[in-house]
């Protein structure tokens, strides 16, 4: 038996390497993948789109915020992978009637390379683990290479309509804004809160309309130039923002083209 600790500081018993894994979090299911675990993994989400076989080959046990907790359990799992962000609270006692629970927090990437390490003690995929880490610390660094004389730019980031919702201080997603050296205008309030689109004090220079958890397209752009006439409204990959695992290896490629598009 072997004692570990996730983000939140839980103390998890597990009796060996896991063989059998359930994931309830896109991002760390790729991440598994490329850690070279996906014969391991046995359920996942619907939401579960990387690598985009998956699907295909494994059992959805349904999404991040509901799941059928009978699915999980007919697969015996050794773990169960969430996050806290992504999971109902009141998931989690109910998942660790099923098998020990893992639960990431991610702020930062720091946290995100803490969690990206500590997969690789628990799966002991650490040769794995730290290529990937190493992977996502260089392109860190070419990104911010790239970007260090850009100058300072306001961005409000919108990830839901119907309510108007946008990510606010205390997310990934503004983290990764600040890596871009956006200002976030909603940095005053806290993760994602309502907004009313008819009684904006600040106007943006760009206005971010995510690719997910709401699916905005390009449909959506004159409506929300119609909110904010001065600002330039960009549809952007919210994987990239939002996604916190290996996939930040291409976020920050993405993210140079992607000021090629904000400087035009």
């Amino acid at each position: 038996m072997s004692i570990i600790k996730d983000q939140l500081q839980r103390v998890i018993k597990l009796q060996g390497i896991p063989k059998r894994i359930v994931s309830l979090v896109p991002s760390q299911t790729e991440l598994l993948c490329d850690l070279g675990l996906e014969a391991a993994i046995v359920g996942i989400t619907k939401f579960c789109v990387h690598p985009n076989h998956l699907l295909e080959s494994k059992t959805s046990v349904g999404g991040t915020k509901q799941v059928h907790y009978d699915r999980i359990k007919a697969l015996q799992p050794d773990i169960i992978l969430c996050n806290k962000e992504e999971n109902a609270k009141d998931m989690m006692a109910e998942l660790e009637r099923i098998a020990p629970v893992h639960c990431s927090d991610i702020y930062t990437l720091n946290d995100s390379l803490e969690l990206i390490e500590m997969y690789g003690d628990i799966f002991q995929t650490i040769e794995a683990s730290e290529c990937i880490i190493k992977d996502i610390k260089k392109s860190k660094a070419e990104f911010e290479e790239f970007i260090a004389l850009k100058s300072l730019k306001t961005v409000a980031y919108f990830i839901w309509k119907s309510p108007w919702m946008v990510a606010a201080n205390n997310t990934f997603i503004n983290y990764m804004l600040t890596l871009n050296k956006l200002d976030n205008v909603y940095l005053h309030t806290s993760r994602y809160p309502e907004i009313n689109v008819d009684a904006i004090e600040n106007t943006p220079d760009f206005v971010f309309l995510s690719s997910e958890p709401y699916p905005f397209n390009q449909n959506h752009i004159n409506e929300v130039q119609s909110y904010f006439p001065k600002s330039k409204i960009i549809l952007v990959d919210g994987e990239m923002f939002s996604w916190y695992g290996s996939r930040l290896i291409q976020a920050f490629n993405y993210f140079k083209d992607l000021n090629g598009v904000l400087n035009c």
